[in-house]
């Protein structure tokens, strides 16, 4: 079972750079994507539903803007759409798929980065979403929730580690958060799998850092423990750049 997580900055742009045309190629089973900027009437019906997958989606109510989708081979029992918080849910940020005992979501968590009050969002977001991660932990199914979680935990998941210390996304109070799920029974797959691979998925715009591979590790399966011990090998698409995220790719032992 192969699932991947991409933040495509833009599906209408990620479609134009190729990222349609990887999927197809790609064998994935499952293909969580986040930052769609765009809603439903936006998009083709090639990006609704690409050959050989059925697709969901969770537009934000502004244009434009956030956005979460599933892509999948196999249809799902039942979707879920949202948190149910009304300003949570209007930025398009959490769509849940449930495959019998195992459930995939895809997750875009904010950014604090463009400015204080988005911060104060993104820390609000936090303490709203652990209640749910722990209550999703206690259903007693298999979880996968796939995503751009903006944060990078520890030093090793970007690049410069010093200089981020004050800086949204490496903020004590952020890794401290990620520290606490993992203590819930939460497993960082990337990481088990691959304990000293740095694991980059985001690349500044800014000055040579794709091509110097100054990157931050903020995309994550973040999974129960049951199903996190099924993954096999995982992996990092940066042949085509279709964001400034590349798609991460896990392979799971069994069929979905």
């Amino acid at each position: 079972m192969r699932i991947v997580s991409a933040n495509l900055n833009g599906v209408r742009s990620a479609a134009n750079k190729g990222f349609f045309d990887w999927l197809q190629s790609s064998g994935a089973d499952v293909v969580c994507v986040q930052e769609l900027k765009a809603q439903l009437p936006d998009m083709s019906a090639a990006m609704l539903a690409p050959a050989g997958y059925h697709g969901f989606f969770h537009p934000a109510e502004k244009k434009g803007y956030s956005g979460v989708g599933i892509y999948c081979r196999r249809a799902p029992d039942r979707v879920v759409e949202g948190l149910g918080i009304a300003d949570i849910d209007a930025e398009g940020r959490y769509l849940r798929a449930d495959f019998g005992q195992l459930s995939v979501i895809s997750l875009y968590l904010p950014s604090g980065s463009s400015s204080e009050e988005r911060q104060q969002v993104k820390f609000s977001f936090l303490e709203r979403f652990m209640p749910h991660m722990r209550a999703l932990i206690a259903e007693g199914r298999e979880v996968i929730v796939c995503g751009d979680w903006n944060i990078a935990h520890q030093p090793i998941d970007l690049k410069n580690w010093k200089g981020n210390l004050k800086n949204s996304g490496f903020l004590p109070e952020e890794r401290a958060w990620l520290s606490e799920l993992f203590g819930h029974g939460w497993v960082d797959v990337w990481r088990t799998l691959y304990p000293e691979a740095p694991g980059y998925t985001w690349w500044s715009n800014r000055g040579q850092a794709y091509a110097k591979d100054v990157g931050w590790r903020i995309d994550y399966h973040i999974s129960t423990p049951g199903i996190a011990a099924q993954a096999q090998a995982g992996s990092i698409y940066k042949d085509i750049k279709f964001s400034d995220h590349a798609p991460l790719t896990i392979d799971y032992a069994g069929a979905l």
